[in-house]
């Protein structure tokens, strides 16, 4: 394709979704399924109009993903609205955690018994696949800061915590594969890749956007508020937050979530002194009526870019597949990452937790994986991973996302229904 075919292609498509938004939204299907079914319709699987070979492109591609999440991380951390000690966080907290490790250890059996991958290969298969994503699940993610529905809160903590997380497990992987220093008995490994970079990210991240908030504070104290510049202010921390983490070798993922979390937290908490008992997200308004303004507008910048980056990264991924990409063995790790690795790591992690029957079944459902996903991909093929690897690798990666889109894409909106229903019930 031309650059002027590519110009009309891309025009077209957002023309068409800008125009058809509304009806799209009533029918019971995700958007990502339009965007995805559109790069399929003109890819190699049918019309074979462009092709994106992620291997060629890997570098490129690992820079917009890891953008793309980013913006969806930020977004998520400025939503999710409850203090760290609520014990609304316990359940995010294990999904991230303890449901990761299973995650990752299932799949990584999978990978070693039926498709015939050696363990560090395996083990790396596993964490690119174990996140949840945060990009392509704002479906069932929490629609904004007041949205307090332990069901939402739960998938979009998780989300924004697991990004983070999954990177002490791909490091794992590449050092199994020899392509990353583990230290003797995993010492390094153990000492940096997990406790520092995790720790290192949330207190940078943390410690950047309760400061930012501060400042911002300050300035309305001095009627000084309105000559920020929200779009600026939203980005700049991102990048802030993401390159000083990299930096001290931090997780820059873990980073860029904490700081929108402090920045709304604490922003609320220093205009709004008396929150009421009882609201887990304090969401009140102070005395302009205006609580958390700064974080609110740049929630609707990062969420108008993450639509941008769902279209062109749904888009390139339908450039990706070919008919033969379909093979058996590939659509049955999907499939059994989707009905038995997801359901059973969410309900060995939440083993004697208080969450209703209801909510955990959900949150077992809805393990979408995506754009996260190819960025841990994509990260591994540029620290050396082996070409016959990455080949296979990214055969396999193609065809969970592709079925986690459809399946969970189609099952949202009834799902959901059921779920709002059986809550209204108080039903477990």
């Amino acid at each position: 394709m031309t650059n002027a075919t590519w110009f009309l292609f891309i025009g077209a498509v957002l023309l068409f979704m800008a125009l058809t938004s509304a009806p799209i939204k009533r029918l019971p299907l995700s958007t990502a399924i339009v965007y995805l079914s559109i790069g399929m319709l003109l890819g190699p699987t049918f019309a074979d109009q462009f092709h994106f070979n992620p291997l060629e492109h890997s570098a490129f591609l690992e820079v917009v993903t890891e953008v793309a999440v980013l913006i969806s991380l930020f977004g998520a951390g400025l939503k999710l609205a409850a203090p760290v000690g609520h014990r609304i966080w316990w359940l995010p907290f294990r999904l991230a955690t303890f449901s990761m490790v299973f995650t990752v250890a299932l799949t990584a059996v999978i990978g070693v018994a039926l498709l015939d991958l050696p363990l560090g290969a395996a083990v790396l298969l596993g964490a690119i696949l174990a996140p949840t994503d945060p990009v392509l699940a704002t479906d069932v993610q929490l629609k904004g800061p007041g949205d307090d529905d332990r069901l939402r809160f739960t998938l979009t903590g998780e989300a924004g915590l697991n990004d983070g997380t999954a990177f002490p497990m791909v490091m794992l992987g590449l050092g199994l594969l020899g392509l990353h220093e583990l230290g003797d008995n995993y010492s390094r490994w153990l000492l940096v890749d997990v406790i520092w970079a995790t720790t290192c990210g949330l207190g940078v991240g943390g410690a950047l956007g309760a400061a930012t908030a501060w400042v911002i504070y300050k300035l309305a104290e001095r009627g000084m508020e309105s000559e920020l510049v929200d779009d600026f202010l939203g980005l700049g921390l991102i990048a802030t937050s993401y390159g000083l983490s990299l930096l001290l070798l931090g997780y820059g993922f873990l980073a860029v979530f904490a700081a929108a979390f402090m920045l709304h937290r604490v922003e609320v908490r220093l205009s709004t002194p008396a929150l009421p008992v009882g609201n887990p997200s304090g969401e009140t308004a102070d005395s302009s009526g205006r609580p958390g303004h700064m974080s609110k507008s740049s929630l609707l910048l990062v969420e108008q870019l993450e639509r941008l980056g769902e279209v062109a990264l749904l888009l390139m991924v339908g450039g990706m597949l070919f008919a033969d990409s379909w093979q058996l063995t590939y659509v049955m790790t999907a499939l059994l990452l989707i009905f038995v690795v997801r359901p059973v790591s969410v309900f060995a992690g939440l083993l004697g937790s208080s969450g209703k029957l209801i909510t955990k079944s959900m949150v077992g459902w809805f393990g979408v994986r995506g754009i996260g996903s190819f960025y841990y991909l994509m990260y591994a093929i540029q620290h050396g991973l082996a070409e016959p690897l990455a080949t296979q690798l990214v055969s396999v990666v193609l065809v969970v996302v592709t079925m986690s889109i459809f399946l969970h894409g189609i099952s949202v909106t009834p799902m959901m229904n059921i779920y709002a229903k059986r809550k209204g019930s108080g039903d477990d």
